[in-house]
């Protein structure tokens, strides 16, 4: 393929003691792997010329096609199908550069062993792509192992990373630690900590001191106990709004003629009546 990548001006004696102009064609490698780049997801996975154009522009370190090539084979014995390693290319075209032995083997056995496999494991990467790019002995083993102690179960931490792929990816997971180690410390229970990561693990990727604040108002402002069964009720409540929402809220039961010690006692046992 010729590109006119550049017009270079020659002037040379025509041997009239005139001088001609012309222009020198060179050839542009990084256009030319990209245009058959573009034209292997076609054929291959069935993308369109449009979407294997916008996918190939992502991919700058291309030198050849044989690594697309024994990629996408990789891709095949894990036991993906066109459509998923179609899905998982677009959303993460770094892979097709990765080097399949020494980096992506190794990441997606780890992944697979945790039991993500077919779809699951499609969906995951393909909503944060950045778990193909982190570190397989400096961040996601040991990221995957804090949720293993954290969720008990890697059942568990496969239902959370389906809700929340990000937990590979959160680069500041010593703060998780950190707020993880706050609630205990505080005497929630360990069945309490881990019903709260399932539901909403954001909550612990806030500042140490947000959460303080949750915890006192759970505990002196609507009087749940920490260790009991309805404080991750109760957490979820106050955490999930803002206190100008909550208040609001409350101050609609207020009008019907409701007390504060009523309005607490019914949260104590119902947390959710505030929630929607």
């Amino acid at each position: 393929m010729l590109i006119r990548s550049k017009a270079v001006a020659i002037f040379y004696c025509n041997g009239f003691g005139l001088y001609s102009f012309r222009s020198q064609y060179l050839y542009s490698s990084t256009s030319i792997h990209t245009h058959f780049l573009v034209k292997y997801l076609v054929d291959s996975l069935g993308f369109s010329d449009e979407e294997a154009a916008s996918t190939s522009s992502k991919v700058t370190s291309l030198k050849t096609l044989k690594n697309p090539h024994l990629v996408i084979n990789f891709l095949k014995q894990i036991g993906l199908d066109n459509t998923q390693m179609k899905k998982i290319v677009s959303r993460a075209p770094k892979l097709l550069v990765g080097d399949v032995s020494k980096t992506l083997n190794p990441k997606f056995q780890c992944l697979m062993d945790l039991g993500l496999s077919g779809s699951d494991l499609v969906n995951v990467i393909a909503r944060d792509s950045k778990i193909v790019e982190r570190g397989l002995d400096t961040h996601l083993r040991p990221t995957i192992d804090f949720l293993r102690r954290t969720l008990s179960s890697d059942e568990n931490v496969v239902m959370a990373l389906k809700k929340s792929p990000w937990l590979l990816t959160f680069g500041a997971h010593h703060t998780m630690e950190t707020n993880l180690l706050l609630l205990k410390n505080c005497g929630v229970p360990d069945e309490g900590i881990k019903k709260l990561v399932l539901r909403n693990p954001r909550y612990f990727s806030q500042n140490p001191e947000w959460i303080k604040g949750v915890l006192h108002r759970v505990e002196n402002d609507f009087r749940v106990p920490l260790d009991s069964s309805m404080f991750p009720y109760g957490f979820h409540t106050l955490a999930s709004q803002k206190k100008c929402t909550l208040d609001r809220k409350i101050g609609i039961f207020k009008s019907f003629g409701w007390t504060d010690n009523e309005i607490i006692e019914m949260f104590r046992k119902f947390p959710y009546c505030i929630a929607q």
